[in-house]
């Protein structure tokens, strides 16, 4: 232990957790990494606590304890697949704790996102593909991907510019029932229903939900609960901006 910097080993843990968090992990699986980490720099006894607006970490009872907060959140699994390689690498001894703090450092300033354009593509084929899976007809296949791309570009959109992700899911499920609507009165589609839950899949949060579920299922009651809520809000935002559109036309 003597070997090591103990404020880097922390660097290297906190950061790590961040990225973790940031991303998409599980909270259990967040905090299994940070001690992991910890483990192998000899740090037998610390303490972490991780929900997912903050991370903090204790060396001990009497130690100094570190808070970051957490305010962006996404879903990126390349960054988590690339923090737990690297995490891997250190409690193998592959890897310095230097090169491991600046790999992380790299790691957390890189953007790994797809285009935008591309997203909006897939987006446009998740819906299309759903559609079929639905039992949808031919007709209804254009209005189904166009509802998906369109609803999903305005999502990303608004939340690039206000970051209240409520508002831009909101606002992305009346574009989306709109076009379905539209596309079922001017064009002949077949089925609003179906088209409009085509569109609304790509703004479904499922990692969410699964991550709700597996920390809840892992003892993690209040990590659960918190991204349980998050769901249900989205959901609530998305049904809302469906009603409201077909209410209004």
């Amino acid at each position: 232990m003597t070997n090591y910097d103990t404020n880097k080993i922390i660097d290297v843990i906190m950061l790590a957790g961040k990225i973790l968090l940031e991303n998409g992990a599980e909270t259990y699986r967040v905090e299994d990494t940070m001690t992991r980490i910890a483990s192998h720099y000899g740090l037998n006894n610390t303490h972490s606590f991780v929900v997912p607006t903050a991370i903090i970490f204790s060396l001990s009872d009497k130690s100094e304890t570190r808070l970051m907060r957490i305010d962006t959140r996404i879903t990126d699994l390349e960054k988590i697949a690339e923090t737990n390689s690297i995490s891997r690498a250190i409690t193998a001894d592959t890897i310095s704790l230097d090169t491991a703090k600046h790999s992380l450092q790299e790691l957390d300033a890189a953007d790994l996102q797809f285009a935008l354009w591309l997203k909006v593509l897939a987006a446009g084929l998740v819906s299309f593909f759903f559609l079929l899976m639905f039992e949808g007809t031919y007709i209804d296949l254009l209005p189904a991907f166009l509802a998906g791309g369109v609803g999903f570009l305005l999502a990303e959109l608004i939340q690039i510019h206000t970051r209240i992700k409520f508002f831009s899911e909101f606002a992305a499920a009346i574009v989306i029932a709109l076009i379905a609507h539209l596309f079922v009165l001017q064009l002949g589609s077949e089925s609003i229903n179906k088209i409009i839950i085509a569109g609304v899949m790509p703004l479904v949060p499922g990692v969410l939900i699964t991550n709700a579920i597996r920390d809840l299922m892992a003892s993690h009651l209040q990590a659960g609960i918190i991204k349980g809520v998050e769901a249900g809000l989205t959901a609530f935002a998305i049904g809302a901006g469906v009603a409201l559109c077909l209410t209004i036309f």
